[in-house]
């Protein structure tokens, strides 16, 4: 073996080498966007979210976003316009900061395309960085204007993006979302008879008790207004809503708070409308809010205390 040949073999393996040790998840393509190399990170988080191919290399870059945009993924549509306009010289660079959420944990990701050229042929590098400490330590300073100042937990506003937000996610994805709207009842007794300090306890308990119901990713719990709550579920049947509902409903009425006065019972109890649509083009979330209300209004005039959900 040549010395030279053995240096082009040795500087292979230690950019190999040193780019395996990267935390980025690193490809390069071709101009035709076909796949040349991919690192360790690609690989390991590729087996980490389902995806189980065995050879990354010569599989078209392009055509895997353009088979998931199809399906209705903007995030895929947006990355796919991005790297054409490099491969056809009308960008220099691209870059794009997405959500790539998992069923357990926010996940966000930066994603970078940057052209160079080996022996006069153009190849592009596509890094994909985790920034997702920096997004929930932004999202964090965000939220302080969008909590409820009594409750501490999502104010209204809150739960307006965050709806629309995932009524859009489910919709590309055609994922059903179920949506409970609880009303605490007869709060205005409960306020007249122990007094305002006592009811504003009252609403931080049941706040406090909702981040027990709602833990994934596409979950909300929101203060909705006044005495109403409200939880999102997003990619949830209402069978698997129900259930979770139903053992909020007990959870109510076991923090034993007095409602004397109450003619339903003489301690805290709580009224719920839940909802489940799959979103689609011909629907909008104010549906699925108007039908949990209906839903909430129903449960009222049935005498409180309860849930009512349609299948």
């Amino acid at each position: 073996m040549g010395g030279e040949e053995f240096s082009l073999i040795s500087s292979y393996k230690f950019l190999k080498s040193v780019l395996d040790t990267m935390t980025e998840h690193i490809a390069v393509i071709d101009q035709k966007a076909t796949i040349q190399f991919i690192n360790r990170s690609w690989i390991i988080f590729g087996q980490n979210n389902n995806l189980t191919k065995t050879s990354w290399k010569g599989v078209n870059y392009l055509k895997i976003c353009d088979e998931s945009a199809a399906m209705g993924d903007e995030l895929s549509l947006i990355a796919a316009e991005g790297i054409r306009k490099v491969i056809k010289s009308e960008e220099e660079s691209f870059y794009f900061e997405y959500p790539c959420h998992s069923p357990d944990e926010k996940r966000w990701f930066i994603m970078r395309v940057t052209p160079f050229l080996l022996e006069n042929i153009p190849y592009y590098v596509i890094a994909h960085q985790n920034i997702t400490e920096r997004k929930i330590a932004e999202e964090k300073v965000f939220n302080l204007s969008r909590m409820d100042g009594l409750t501490d937990i999502p104010n209204r506003r809150y739960f307006d993006e965050f709806l629309n937000n995932e009524w859009k996610r489910c919709a590309r994805l055609k994922l059903p979302i179920a949506l409970a709207i609880i009303d605490i009842d007869h709060f205005k007794l409960l306020n007249d008879t122990y007094g305002h300090q006592a009811g504003d306890e009252c609403l931080r308990k049941v706040g406090a008790l909702l981040k027990n119901f709602a833990h994934r990713p596409g979950d909300l719990y929101a203060r909705y207004g006044g005495e109403e709550f409200a939880i999102i579920f997003a990619n949830t049947p209402i069978n698997n809503a129900l259930e979770i509902i139903h053992k909020l409903l007990d959870a109510i009425r076991l923090l034993n708070i007095p409602n004397q006065e109450s003619p339903v019972m003489p301690i805290l109890t709580a009224s719920i409308g839940l909802a489940t649509l799959y979103p689609d083009t011909q629907t909008h979330e104010k549906d699925l809010i108007k039908a949990a209300d209906t839903l909430l209004y129903s449960a009222k005039e049935r005498g409180r205390n309860q849930v009512v959900y349609k299948l």
